[in-house]
């Protein structure tokens, strides 16, 4: 298989194209190639150890580092706000940063003389207030290398914390972590790379600067005279020594360089992340094969035979009914919340309750569940854990843990560090953090993968992990984001039947995002049906299952859900058609029409006997779902319809794609619910 960005057999580049291309490598090159000819390397070691010359160097040195810092210091957080914080001016900070990286070097140094001079701005009142001049001394170096190195800082360090997902910060704070420790144990160490090339790009450009230096500060020997400064005077008097000089500068910049490939323009976003790595590149093992539930499996994770549902986790480790069980944190802690905002409900739940939040895309579940965090300003929930208000608490104090889709566990960390994380941010010593860690990671199956980087976990591993991890912070509410979304259907169903147990000793209330029906059966005491914003149904998931009160959830079901209004006798469909029903809603009423696609009866002839809605059709797709095959008909009589069949009764109608059928559903086999 080809690589990525590999060039393809025979592909040629264009000759116009290629000559000027060429022709600014040799541009670049032969300034290069002249230091190297030109050098006198016989005297080179006499050159480089003359006493002028390690003077420069050390001064350059010193000044290059004090800039360095400096630049740190005020750089890291101005990169900061730059990338996380919208304020009213913030393109022309940004600008103000880029302008000495495109302003002449001398013009630099004049605009810090009038700022910084005895007759400057400031300079009279530095030197006053403080004795302290600035021009003509090794300060004004510092100054005049900081003031063109620092963007080379800002804008490195900005493109990296922009290219780094929320998610990771916010899941941390979920934790418990404050924001200072979260900008100092996440945040930084994953911008590393983007922190390093900036700051060896800003050491760089401050060891060789000269324009604003010389300007500014002067030539001084000793004091202010750095290596550039030493080669510009090196020029007139012995240009030989000047070649000399110039090459070593020129091998300290190659250096960097090198040292920096491909990493001047990276961000956290250009690196793999390790959950989709694992999705996409099994190390699990498993190839997409069956869920559970429709191999044998029921809704609680038992077989279709009673026994109990046994096998192995994604990691290949046993996962029996045996499996140890958590320790029942202490709670109960039941749930008050008053949403308002885009989502707009009020939840009331008991402590150790699970609810399943369904809906279309856009209808708000994922809005509800960062309202609950404090992390949105789309809406607002007054929330209530237990005995305590914790409306007004920041993100980080509330108790509340979320698992994000992907998990966003942290990928500098290991799994055990992960899942020590939130008990070291609540302050639990770092040896009974790792204790505890370790055993919520055996209770989940993935203890012996403790040291491993989320890098090197596969999607099922990096789940439990981000699980576990969410538990250990002895959360007093617990949201999960889709949690088993990128899993394969195998590693699916047995992440779900782990999740399932630790669940049941969770003395909180846990909320589960999910559009998978099978997820919000097995799992769930309540479902919460959302749509645009509001609740469309609160019920068991029995109750949902029966009476789906909208269209989308009956489809997730896999039933066919017909709007349109009662009549005396059925429902006069949205689409057109009128369907018979045998308990019929009040006239008038709006209504959704639920049908199984096995209640629907197919035929080649017109049907005849007790059917009341008979319709024809034809057939537009074939799927298989199991053992039966699914059938999609569209009619003019009908909205389209999902019948299911056997594939005997298929094979013995002669059914293919484009068949044209008779379709007939019993008026018992209907349910209608009011809308």
């Amino acid at each position: 298989m080809r690589r990525p960005g590999s060039r393809t057999a025979g592909a040629r580049a264009p000759l116009l194209l290629t000559v000027p291309a060429l022709l600014a490598v040799a541009f670049l090159m032969l300034p290069l190639v002249g230091i190297l000819v030109r050098t006198s390397w016989g005297e080179l070691g006499d050159h480089l150890t003359a006493e002028a010359t390690t003077e420069a160097l050390r001064l350059s040195l010193l000044v290059s580092l004090w800039a360095l810092g400096l630049s740190l210091l005020l750089g890291v957080p101005l990169a900061w706000l730059l990338a996380r914080v919208p304020f009213p001016g913030k393109a022309f900070v940004r600008s103000l940063v880029l302008l000495p990286m495109v302003l002449p070097p001398t013009v630099g140094g004049v605009a810090l003389l009038l700022a910084f001079g005895r007759r400057g701005l400031l300079g009279p009142w530095l030197e006053d207030t403080f004795g302290v001049t600035l021009p003509f001394h090794t300060s004004g170096a510092v100054l005049a290398a900081t003031f063109v190195a620092m963007p080379f800082l800002v804008i490195s360090l900005e493109g990296a914390l922009g290219g780094l997902r929320p998610r990771y910060e916010e899941t941390a704070a979920s934790l418990g972590a404050s924001p200072v420790r979260v900008f100092l144990t996440v945040t930084l160490p994953m911008v590393a790379p983007g922190l390093i090339a900036g700051a060896a790009l800003t050491w760089a450009r401050a060891l060789g600067e000269f324009g604003a230096t010389i300007t500014f500060a002067g030539n001084l020997p000793g004091t202010t005279q750095t290596l550039p400064l030493q080669v510009y005077l090196l020029l007139q008097d012995s240009p030989e020594a000047a070649t000399s000089v110039s090459l070593l500068l020129l091998a300290i910049a190659m250096i960097v360089l090198i040292a920096l490939r491909g990493r001047w323009t990276g961000t956290p976003g250009d690196r793999q992340d390790p959950v989709r790595r694992s999705v996409a590149d099994r190390s699990d093992g498993t190839d997409g094969a069956t869920d559970a539930y429709g191999a044998g499996y029921g809704t609680h994770g038992h077989r279709a035979d009673g026994h109990e549902a046994d096998g192995h986790g994604a990691d290949g480790t046993a996962m029996t009914s045996r499996t140890p069980k958590a320790p029942a944190p202490s709670g109960p802690w039941p749930l008050h919340a008053d949403v308002t905002g885009f989502t707009r409900l009020t939840l009331d739940a008991p402590g150790s309750t699970t609810i399943a939040v369904v809906g279309p895309n856009g209808a708000g579940k994922t809005t509800l569940l960062r309202a609950l965090l404090g992390l949105t300003p789309r809406a607002h929930a007054a929330l209530r854990l237990g005995d305590s208000d914790v409306t007004a608490l920041p993100p980080h104090r509330r108790g509340v843990a979320w698992v994000p889709q992907d998990g966003a566990l942290f990928p500098h960390l290991s799994a055990l560090a992960n899942t020590a994380y939130g008990l070291r941010a609540h302050g639990v010593p770092r040896a009974e953090a790792r204790r505890e860690a370790q055993g919520w990671l055996d209770r989940l199956e993935v203890g012996h993968l403790a040291h491993r980087k989320p890098a090197q976990l596969s999607g099922g591993q990096a789940q439990r992990v981000a699980l576990a991890r969410a538990l250990a912070a002895r959360p007093r509410l617990l949201l999960l984001d889709e949690p088993l979304a990128a899993l394969d259907q195998t590693t699916r169903a047995r992440v779900r039947h782990t999740l399932r147990g630790h669940l049941a000793d969770f003395g909180g209330v846990c909320l589960i995002v999910t559009h998978d029906p099978v997820e919000a059966v097995s799992l769930a005491d309540r479902v919460l049906v959302l749509e645009d914003g509001r609740v469309l149904q609160d019920e068991p998931p029995a109750e949902v299952t029966r009476h789906p009160r909208s269209p989308w959830v009956a489809r997730m079901l896999g039933r066919n859900a017909w709007p349109g209004t009662a009549t005396a006798d059925g429902l006069a469909l949205e689409g057109g058609g009128h369907l018979v029903v045998a308990e019929p809603l009040p006239a008038g009423t709006d209504a959704l029409a639920v049908i199984a696609p096995e209640a629907v009866s197919v035929h080649r002839e017109r049907p005849t006997g007790s059917p009341r809605n008979v319709w024809s059709g034809t057939v537009r797709e074939i799927t298989s779902g199991g053992s039966r095959l699914r059938l999609l008909i569209t009619s003019a009589e009908a909205p389209d319809l999902v019948a299911e069949i056997t594939p005997a009764a298929a094979a013995e109608l002669g059914i293919a794609d484009g068949s044209a059928v008779w379709t007939s559903v019993k008026a018992t086999e209907t349910t209608v619910v009011p809308l």
